[in-house]
């Protein structure tokens, strides 16, 4: 038998008078109970942290706890989180943010990224901190009271740059921010239009070219903490890389600045070994990149040149990709020498390497070319492998992934597919060819080197004799120990394209090979 149910709509014929003259929901009596009942439920005392407790599930790092604590306490809510690279700064900002939440001080949230790392955001901060953000896409919603992501890119555009500056925001996060370093880009301005209660900026290289990308840095996050430039020039500024008054100035960058580095942490290390493998190039391959030489006058300019040896040092089929571009009689003489070359010996190496090793490896290079014909090399000697772009769609990028975890043995990756990656379930990364970044190096052992690793992480470099890339090791692993080392230790004598410029200007001021190479010991000499 079933109940009669009754149907009562008289309510809606009453509903608009009563809505109209509410004295009930209006007064001021309510509203001042309704206030001090709402302040009665946020926490008042901001010693300690309440996610911990509240996430008992989730076991965050003792360094992401302490940096929680302090940007709370000590900070305002205003900081720029600086770790190094693998030691999870996503984390780090998801425990701020849910602090803020838990407390009542923090709603309406944007989180600006790359647009390659969006998806991944909202990832980790469902699993590890249980916030359920809104990514921002076709049809952005940016009155969206809660937590939103969206690229930068997407949201500086002129459509809607506007709305998003006029929108109060309590708390802004942005990840790879030292892509702010310029303040007059158009990333930069937009940032610093917004309007907030707290922000966090996240980066592992907060110092990258000179002091005053990071003045710049400073000013965006909290303006005026170092003075304004002419002073900040005055008090602190020493050359374009050089601080006066240390002491005064990392006290005041520690106010506004977390930094954990990987040999500080207390907890036992997980080690890098680092093995430099110099490579006898075949008399194919030496007579090809010895040729690149003689054509010093026909290319366009020096960084032309020094492009092309670079590429020879991957592949030929990475310098055919120059040398076609170009004319002449030299040009195809040398394309001629390229197409000589049967076996590429750097390629062969690596075979052995992981033949010798047979687990997963992870393969990086520089140029697609190169790329193309590893996965092709490898395949043809009975290994699965994956390649990796940056220009893959999120669906793709996940694809590749998951197929490296299960049945491919090598995972081959260019610099602009490698950012955000997290693939610590791999321990062996081989480096094809070699930046002349060292802080781009680091991101690609970061990508292995990284809370969550667990066993001890292998890394080799390799590198053809008697080339300019053989020249580049000698330069940053044997005379600096680089490659040996964090690289938090070397921030205040290597910022990020600090050693590039001065190779490439030397390169390009250089009437011989030789006078490169001489300019090179000067400057290796000055690191020492």
């Amino acid at each position: 038998m079933k109940p009669p149910i009754l149907i009562d709509d008289s309510w809606e014929k009453q509903l608009p008078a009563w809505l109209h003259s509410a004295p009930v929901v209006s007064n001021w009596p309510l509203f001042t109970l309704a206030a001090e009942t709402k302040k009665l439920v946020i926490p008042t005392d901001f010693h300690g942290l309440l996610t911990p407790d509240f996430l008992p599930s989730i076991h965050f790092m003792p360094h992401q706890i302490e940096a929680a604590r302090t940007v709370m306490e000590e900070m305002n809510g205003t900081a720029i989180l600086a770790d190094e690279v693998g030691l999870g700064k996503t984390i780090e900002a998801g425990l701020i943010l849910k602090e803020y939440m838990l407390r009542g001080l923090v709603s309406r949230t944007l989180i600006l990224t790359p647009a390659s790392l969006v998806n991944q955001w909202a990832k980790e901060l469902r699993d590890k901190c249980k916030i359920y953000a809104l990514v921002q896409k076709k049809k952005p919603d940016w009155s969206w009271n809660g937590v939103q992501i969206a690229s930068i890119d997407s949201a500086k555009q002129p459509k809607y740059a506007d709305a998003i500056a006029n929108t109060m925001f309590d708390m802004v996060i942005i990840d790879e921010a030292h892509r702010l370093k310029n303040p007059a880009t158009l990333n930069y301005q937009f940032v610093r239009r917004l309007m907030k209660t707290y922000c966090l900026l996240l980066t592992a290289t907060p110092v990258q070219n000179n002091v005053d990308e990071l003045f710049h840095l400073v000013s965006l996050l909290k303006p005026g903490h170092f003075g304004n430039s002419e002073s900040f020039n005055n008090r602190f500024k020493k050359g374009k890389r050089s601080i006066h008054d240390q002491d005064a100035f990392k006290e005041l960058l520690q106010k506004v600045m977390i930094r954990n580095k990987r040999d500080e942490m207390d907890r036992q290390p997980i080690k890098r070994c680092v093995e430099t493998i110099r490579i006898t190039p075949s008399k194919e391959e030496k007579a090809f990149y010895d040729s690149l030489a003689y054509l010093k006058e026909d290319v366009p300019n020096a960084m032309t040149l020094l492009t092309l040896q670079r590429e020879a040092c991957s592949s030929k089929y990475a310098a055919l990709s120059t040398i076609q571009k170009l004319t002449g009689q030299k040009c195809e003489k040398v394309a001629l020498l390229a197409e000589q070359i049967n076996m590429n010996s750097k390629a062969e190496k690596t075979l052995a390497i992981m033949k010798e090793h047979p687990e997963k490896t992870i393969v990086f290079t520089q140029y697609r070319a190169t790329q193309r014909y590893l996965e092709h090399y490898f395949r043809e000697n009975g290994l699965l492998a994956v390649s990796f772009q940056g220009n893959f769609k999120k669906g793709k990028k996940d694809w590749m992934v998951e197929l490296f975890k299960g049945p491919a043995q090598v995972f081959i990756a260019t610099e602009s597919g490698s950012e955000g990656l997290n693939l610590q379930f791999c321990r062996r990364l081989i480096n094809f060819d070699l930046p002349w970044n060292p802080m781009k190096l680091e991101q690609r052992i970061g990508r292995i080197h990284r809370l969550g690793q667990v066993q001890d992480v292998h890394i080799y470099h390799l590198a053809y004799e008697q080339t300019v890339e053989d020249r580049m090791l000698t330069l940053l692993h044997e005379k600096i120990h680089l490659f040996q080392s964090a690289i938090g230790k070397l921030d205040d004598i290597l910022e990020e394209n600090w050693v590039e410029e001065h190779l490439h200007d030397a390169f390009h001021h250089s009437k011989s090979i030789r006078e490169w190479e001489i300019k090179v010991h000067n400057l290796t000499a000055a690191l020492e």
